[in-house]
């Protein structure tokens, strides 16, 4: 009975995310839309909860869902109120998601049914007290191809870089009033202690610098959201030092590494541990800088007259 539940569940879920994806495609009103694609991602996030994918759904909540949304409505808030697409699109729409979801149906069914993981698996679970670390996610990302994390620090970068090329932010918004006033005290210092949690906890559970990072960011966004710029807005030479900590903490560490007669980001075993915390800390800032740097669309205009402003 209770796995015939759980399947019920699994049901309801695959057709509520379906009939989600198609109504915010299809909705002429902008902003409907976009508060139709943050419940979207709420929704992704359970299911990845419900496909024992923990740090997926962690970032599905925090980027995908929450700070993506908040992106998607500061862009619309210099729009008119009543913002609304052609409905002309909309057979084109069904038949492109009628597409996809016709190759995503053979993918499915295509696949082999013995697939080459379980050697993989415990190749990792085999290799995993080397690591430095008990949580093999981590482990992956951080030890066993760390090259991918990097690259992906390197992206972000060049996306903070794209970000600071067009200019100025966007106008901030007014002062808050007494409910935002309210969530700043309530969610800010438990959005600052739960990056910290997540940050250490990514060693041997769900969690790590990208998740962290997104709910750091989320504060800053939530304070820029209730007028309090100053708090979250570093003069320009601090905020470069944290876009390209993460990258020089990974590149600080693959350095050394090989100055030990190891090869690049090959870790000494009795270092491991240290080494990914300190790299993961670097990533955390960086990754929450260039978040909170997408959202305010540009460098601030609060250290216009500073002399650190031309650095």
């Amino acid at each position: 009975m209770n796995a015939m539940m759980w399947l019920l569940f699994d049901g309801v879920l695959a057709l509520l995310v379906l009939v989600m994806g198609w109504i915010v495609i299809s909705s002429r009103d902008l902003r409907r839309a976009v508060v139709l694609f943050i419940a979207f991602g709420l929704l992704l996030s359970l299911i990845w909860a419900r496909l024992a994918a923990p740090d997926l759904a962690l970032a599905e909540a925090a980027i995908g869902a929450g700070l993506t949304g908040a992106l998607l409505l500061s862009a619309l808030a210099g729009q008119p109120d009543k913002q609304e697409l052609s409905s002309a699109s909309a057979p084109g729409l069904l038949l492109l998601s009628l597409l996809i979801g016709a190759a995503m149906a053979w993918a499915l069914f295509a696949v082999p049914g013995t697939m080459p993981v379980s050697s993989d698996s415990n190749l990792i679970y085999s290799y995993l007290p080397e690591s430095g670390v008990s949580n093999p996610v981590t482990a992956v990302l951080l030890n066993f191809r760390a090259y991918d994390t990097l690259l992906e620090l390197a992206v972000l970068l060049c996306v903070a870089i794209g970000i600071l090329a067009l200019g100025r932010e966007r106008p901030s918004q007014s002062q808050a009033g007494a409910l935002m006033r309210l969530l700043m005290r309530a969610l800010v210092p438990l959005l600052i202690v739960m990056s910290g949690y997540l940050l250490w906890v990514g060693a041997h559970a769900p969690g790590g610098a990208f998740q962290a990072g997104a709910v750091l960011a989320a504060a800053g966004v939530l304070l820029h959201l209730g007028g309090q710029q100053a708090l979250c807005t570093p003069t320009p030479c601090y905020l470069r030092a944290l876009l390209v900590a993460g990258p020089a903490g990974f590149l600080l560490v693959g350095l050394g590494s090989m100055l030990n007669g190891s090869a690049f980001l090959a870790y000494p075993p009795e270092w491991s541990a240290s080494l990914i915390l300190l790299i993961e800390t670097g990533a955390l800032l960086s990754i929450a800088a260039t978040l909170l740097l997408a959202y305010r669309g540009g460098e601030s205009a609060l250290h216009r007259h500073s002399p650190e402003d031309r650095l």
